[in-house]
């Protein structure tokens, strides 16, 4: 459905750093899947969703191209419909409310007709479709969560599980995709089947399922692995790191940047730069998300950050990112990682960070999801942006003990929530998300200047 036919923002300009001389153009879409309207649900919460879960594409977009009037474009799904829980003997839990689901990529048009997403295709290998579930503890790649079912029973992990943030053509007909878990980079045909995967190579103490990228990257914070791909036009892969990596669980809070790697798949050389995040906007360093990434040329690339700021309300940005002249982390990561370090200490070192510009404000433009997740380059004055709806659910507590959060509760071995060690009254509840936050957003900007 296409909610207003042109919206043009008289929001002032000189917010932001690029002085455009006309207006931004901004045409806004509810996606609509007329062949899959939902995604099939028959557990214990049922009740709620009479027509099944909405489903959740936006993950990551890429512009294909343009057909009789029409843009096309490529999306993909994360790893299924999951919500928050509380932790199992100190370890991060997850409910996954369709524990089966298989990651999909789908297509995506756009013209007079609105936005219609057709053709979803699930992501397989030889052995058949994969999970989103997550990779077993001991493994590289593992972000050590405890995959819950909805009544909050134990599920097993899968080595075959992704959760997939990006998508970008390989250039031969085939795509690449970016994970979270890993993080990964993994290498399909058009039809969604696995060719290759990549990931953080284990040194010899450790156990992994891919290899290729650098270790380092495993320390990503859990479920923010690699939130974004872009090809550059020599074929290089690039990937940003979500958010700061916690180097032996110190450097989350302390960084002032998030990596953005990069691979060669013919030569299979990487490197890593950073991305310098809006430090002073946040509460902590480590509440700064990527959300998608594009390039504009070989040194260029849009990035997308957000995440709530410090009085809690969400900031969504495009930047310009020149990566031209920002060092290649790894020999530094020899001596000591450059997350250690303050921004006078990265200067001393001689680390330079790639260089950014604000390109637009999503929230001065009326952004209203929270999640800005899949950017793609239509042409060289307009982008398109996707949200991630999260397949429309959400857990709840009911009969809380005052405002704690989901978090502060534990299970025992009964499935009871406990807090201070004591068993309470409190349950969990599977609830549709409020509109807008159940839909996909989809806009087309266009810029009245080349970017």
């Amino acid at each position: 459905m296409r909610l207003k036919q042109t919206l043009v923002s008289m929001a002032l300009l000189s917010s932001l750093s690029f002085a455009w001389s006309n207006e931004i153009v901004i045409d806004r879409y509810e996606v609509a899947f007329p062949e899959q309207k939902s995604v099939a649900y028959q557990g214990k919460f049922a009740a709620q969703f009479p027509e099944g879960l909405p489903i959740g594409i936006g993950s990551g977009l890429y512009f294909i191209g343009e057909d009789n009037g029409e843009l096309k474009f490529v999306t993909v799904t994360d790893r299924g419909p999951n919500a928050d829980s509380p932790k199992v003997d100190g370890t991060e839990t997850k409910i996954f409310i369709v524990p089966n689901y298989t990651p999909l990529m789908m297509d995506v048009a756009v013209g007079k007709n609105g936005a219609i997403a057709t053709n979803a295709r699930p992501l397989h290998d030889d052995n058949g479709n994969i999970s989103g579930l997550p990779l077993p503890k001991g493994l590289v790649g593992s972000t050590h969560e405890i995959p819950l079912t909805e009544t909050l029973d134990i599920l097993e992990s899968k080595t075959n599980g992704l959760d997939v943030e990006g998508i970008v053509a390989d250039g031969n007909g085939g795509y690449w995709l970016s994970d979270e878990y890993g993080p990964f980079l993994i290498h399909i045909d058009a039809k969604g089947k696995i060719l290759e995967q990549l990931g953080p190579t284990p040194n010899e103490a450790e156990k992994g399922i891919a290899t290729g990228l650098p270790n380092i990257i495993k320390w990503r914070q859990p479920n923010r692995g690699f939130e974004g791909i872009a090809r550059l036009p020599d074929g290089t892969i690039v990937a940003p790191v979500q958010s700061t990596l916690d180097i032996d669980s110190k450097t989350a809070k302390k960084a002032s940047f998030t990596r953005l790697v990069s691979y060669h798949p013919e030569t299979k050389a990487t490197q890593m730069i950073a991305y310098p995040i809006d430090v002073d906007a946040y509460e902590s360093p480590k509440d700064a998300k990527i959300g998608d990434i594009v390039a504009l040329d070989q040194d260029r690339i849009l990035i997308v950050e957000q995440g709530k700021d410090k009085k809690g309300e969400m900031r969504n940005l495009v930047y310009v990112v020149n990566m031209k002249n920002a060092s290649n982390l790894a020999p530094f990561d020899e001596k000591q990682a450059p997350e250690f370090n303050t921004a006078a200490e990265l200067n001393q070192r001689g680390i330079q960070l790639a260089e950014k510009e604000l390109l637009i404000d999503l929230r001065e433009y009326g952004w209203r999801q929270e999640k800005a997740e899949g950017l793609a380059l239509v042409n060289d004055r307009t982008i398109a942006l996707i949200n991630d709806n999260d397949f429309g659910v959400q857990t709840t507590l009911v009969n809380p003990v005052g405002k704690i959060k989901m978090k502060d509760y534990s299970l025992n071995a009964d499935k009871q929530l406990m807090l201070d060690g004591k068993v309470v009254d409190t349950t969990i509840a599977i609830e549709p998300l409020p509109t807008p936050d159940n839909i996909s957003d989809f806009w087309v900007i266009k810029f009245p200047e080349k970017i």
